[in-house]
């Protein structure tokens, strides 16, 4: 019933910025919290941002400053900002939305950074 999916993804230089966003397609819902998640080689997936319903983020100490979380609530949209990248950002982002203590996931799009 509910997918979202994510675009914004690409190659990127050091330095250089992204813009991330996740679009929530199926039905109109309004999920408690969003999130944006990462998943390099050889490593668990780990938080990057969040986003409460009332718009208060949270970020991982990694990207703090650099990185800015937004989501438009009309909209069931989440984009991260991506500023200052560097190559260690390089990993497959997924966008999560919860609802009703329920995980749901996009697909993830690739983030890759070079030196």
């Amino acid at each position: 019933q509910v997918q979202l999916v994510e675009s914004g993804g690409g190659l990127v230089q050091a330095g250089g910025s992204l813009r991330l966003s996740c679009a929530a397609s199926g039905m109109m819902l309004r999920f408690s919290s969003m999130a944006w998640y990462r998943q390099a080689p050889g490593k668990q997936r780990e938080l990057v941002a969040g986003i409460g319903s009332g718009g208060t983020p949270n970020y991982a100490d990694s990207v703090n400053g650099r990185f800015t979380i937004s989501r438009d609530n009309a909209k069931n949209t989440v984009h991260l900002q991506m500023n200052s990248l560097k190559p260690e950002d390089t990993a497959v982002y997924y966008c999560n939305g919860l609802l009703v203590g329920r995980d749901f996931w996009g697909q993830g799009t690739q983030v890759t950074v070079s030196s």
